[in-house]
């Protein structure tokens, strides 16, 4: 059985790092903590699980900090988490079998990263992720803020995910980073300057943004998931713009890039039912439903769009025109997948009413 050490980086994480190591303790044979200057009882709380806490003053390199952490593993293998990541309990119980009979060959396993959930708990959102690796292989965290773990050899895809919940987010400080690296004169990689547009959208500089979606979208060497997710992300800028006919044609430029897919064609259909046009709604929701979900390994995926989702909004759809029983039959077939959504037995208690008063009339 292989050994594993468990590497951190994290500041003023008192809010969820026990939660997270309580999930991983006793799969994993050390912990590594690397602080970049905790004010509050973070530090504390790791001394809890571990001694070996690191300190590292912070230089706005999120790889640095991580590769610093990596270089203390001493074990076979390195599971990297961030403070507000767990396992839940049916994951961490395939990573244990995971570590009990791996292939010592592989050098890295990819695993679900689950950043989204619906209101049962469900992901939503899910995300690749180089999650365990060989130590021996001294793999290297790369790019300053939005890091990534360069992988090669024998990579596995396993089923086991690691589930994400947000407590805080700094747009301004990543943004922050990206500015300095262009003032020094940095020239940022096509993967740097999509992130870069995110920051710059999540800060409200629309215009700014659209312009690098835009270069991103019609270089021809940029990754074709980048291209989709620029095309969306380009559309809500447009949106928060009023831009409506912008934000439809960006929306549609996915279609360029791969084959339609249930999360972009949902994305349009929501753009027409925003815009009261219910019945081209529907039929773009009912395309979503005929669509097959992809079975090559994206980077990042929305399965709501594929399940519970279209029918939440054919819903809404065929009630605002009135028609009462494709929406009470899209209703039956979301709860199929959230039985116990409070909203869809409220409308399921509505529409069962008024369809009811509708035949007792008729």
């Amino acid at each position: 059985m292989i050994t594993i050490s468990l590497c951190m980086i994290v500041k003023n994480e008192e809010q969820v790092l026990a939660k997270c190591l309580n999930s991983v303790k006793d799969l994993v044979d050390e912990i590594i903590i690397v602080d970049t200057g905790s004010t509050d009882k973070t530090k504390e709380i790791a001394a809890n699980y571990t001694s070996r806490i690191f300190h590292m003053d912070w230089n706005d390199d999120f790889s640095a900090a991580r590769n610093y952490s990596f270089s203390h593993a001493a074990q076979d293998y390195i599971l990297w988490l961030d403070a507000d990541d767990w396992l839940q309990e049916n994951d961490r119980t395939k990573f244990s079998l995971l570590k009990q009979t791996i292939d010592s060959t592989v050098d890295s396993v990819s695993m679900d990263y689950y950043v989204g959930f619906d209101s049962l708990g469900q992901p939503t959102a899910v995300i690749q992720r180089n999650r365990l690796v060989k130590r021996s292989k001294q793999f290297q965290w790369h790019d300053p803020v939005h890091e990534y773990l360069a992988v090669e050899g024998h990579v596995i895809f396993s089923d086991i995910a690691v589930s994400h919940g947000r407590v805080h987010t700094n747009s301004e400080r990543n943004l922050r980073i990206y500015e300095r690296m262009l003032a020094k004169g940095a020239v940022l990689s096509n993967r740097q300057l999509l992130h870069y547009a995110m920051e710059l959208t999540a800060n409200h500089y629309f215009e700014k943004a659209i312009e690098i979606y835009e270069a991103i979208i019609s270089n021809r060497a940029s990754y074709f998931e980048d291209q989709l997710l620029a095309c969306d992300r380009m559309a809500h800028c447009h949106h928060e713009l009023g831009n409506k006919e912008q934000e439809l044609q960006s929306l549609l430029k996915t279609f360029n890039y791969d084959i339609p897919r249930a999360d972009y064609v949902c994305r349009i259909a929501y753009f027409f039912q925003e815009n009261y046009d219910y019945e081209k709604a529907i039929n773009w929701y009912q395309l979503a439903l005929k669509l097959e979900k992809p079975e090559k390994r994206l980077l990042g995926i929305n399965h709501m769009a594929w399940t519970w989702f279209p029918h939440l909004q054919l819903v809404a759809c065929y009630g605002k025109l009135g028609k009462l029983e494709q929406a009470y039959k899209h209703n039956e077939i979301a709860l199929s997948y959230a039985p116990t959504d409070t909203n869809l037995l409220d409308n399921k208690q509505l529409l069962e009413k008024r369809l009811g008063k509708r035949k007792a009339g008729s």
